[in-house]
């Protein structure tokens, strides 16, 4: 690494952040690898400082979540993981026909399916790229099973493995995902397709880094995902536009290599070692960085239970959910949205305030107009 004479002994900006990131971590603890799901997971909420500092600094958050006593009971089953095996060898069994007929395909047996074996990540990066730039070359069918590529995140490479990438012969490449959730009469679970979308722009992403360096080449903004059709195991296809997800997951990639100014906002002495420090102070730790709850991180993020009870003890109306946070604007906690609904507090003028108090007067004009009820004669009342 070569530095200007001028430069002084001062380290490269990279090697700072890779410090300052590994000492948040603990000395000697290796980072906890991102991928497709945690970068989707990134893109989903990018408001959220706390879950970007801990991925970027490769934190293991299910251990950290463990010792703050809120582990997150959640993740794939292992009868989901051999389901989705199984269905996938289905969908790539001989020399990927099936897929390859989704595709509309109509001699599958002139598809090259080439070796993309290497020794380690780096050689398998490499290998994937030489077998695209030789596929675009080339003006043909070519299938890409499991190819590896790279993206660079807080200054490190994350490893990312689709489940195919398909070269067509226009020099156009598509990224194909397979999930074992069903399309129901054509539609699938609208929440699985999203998050399955927001994976996929990652591996978009990753692919435009090869592509800008390959002469023809062009990497499709639409995704195919396949699916086990109503409830056969008979495969299907839909085209997902995932060019919103790429932007958002984009601009907090991009936020996430500037993740050493989140850090040096940070007070003096925070570490997430979950090996040598107390429940206490990695408590301290995380509460120290700000964070953005909301019910949807349940479904992506270790943390989240740690999350939604502080936020839950703070009064805090993200726990109601996104909708109503943006419903409320200034009223910030559940306190605050009674006391103005009950008129003891709050901007008449404010429209949310006004709609609380609209609302209240419609819920007692209600049921000042409803029969009154009567006691059931075989039901004792506790009174």
């Amino acid at each position: 690494m070569s530095t200007s004479p001028d430069s002084g002994p001062s380290r490269p900006p990279q090697t700072t952040r890779r410090h300052l990131l590994a000492e948040l971590r603990g000395p000697g603890v290796p980072p906890r690898p991102l991928d497709a799901r945690a970068l989707a997971a990134l893109a989903a909420n990018p408001g959220c400082r706390r879950r970007a500092l801990l991925d970027g600094a490769g934190v293991d958050k299910s251990a950290l979540a463990a010792k703050l006593g809120s582990p997150a009971p959640f993740g794939q089953s292992q009868f989901a993981i051999v389901r989705g095996n199984s269905f996938e060898a289905k969908v790539k069994a001989d020399g990927g026909r099936e897929l390859l007929r989704l595709l509309g395909v109509e001699e599958p047996a002139g598809v090259s399916v080439p070796d993309l074996s290497a020794a380690g990540p780096e050689g398998r990066v490499a290998r994937t790229a030489l077998a695209l730039r030789e596929a675009t070359g080339a003006g043909g069918w070519t299938l890409l099973d499991h190819p590896l590529l790279a993206l660079e995140v807080a200054g490190s490479p994350v490893y990312l493995e689709p489940d195919a990438v398909v070269v067509r012969p226009d020099g156009g490449w598509t990224v194909v995902e397979i999930k074992s959730f069903p399309a129901i009469d054509g539609s699938a679970d609208a929440a699985k397709v999203g998050a399955a979308a927001r994976q996929a722009a990652v591996y978009v992403l990753a692919l435009e880094r090869v592509a800008a360096v390959t002469e023809g080449a062009r990497v499709a903004h639409s995704v195919l995902l396949v699916c086990p059709k109503d409830f056969s195991n008979v495969p299907t296809a839909s085209v997902v536009d995932v060019r919103k997800q790429r932007s958002v997951t984009r601009r907090q990639l991009d936020r996430l290599t500037r993740i050493d100014e989140i850090a040096a906002a940070l007070p003096e002495g925070v570490s997430f070692d979950v090996a040598e420090r107390s429940p206490e102070e990695l408590t301290a730790s995380v509460e120290s960085v700000p964070h953005q709850y909301a019910p949807e991180c349940l479904a992506a993020c270790e943390l989240a239970f740690h999350c939604r009870a502080r936020s839950r003890e703070a009064g805090a109306v993200e726990t109601l959910g996104r909708s109503v946070r943006g419903e409320l604007g200034g009223l910030t906690t559940v306190g605050a949205v009674l006391a103005a609904a009950r008129g003891e507090a709050g901007d008449p003028d404010d429209p949310a305030v006004a709609a609380l108090r609209r609302a209240r007067a419609l819920r007692e004009e209600a049921l000042a107009s409803a029969p009154a009820r009567t006691p059931r004669e075989d039901v004792e009342c506790p009174c």
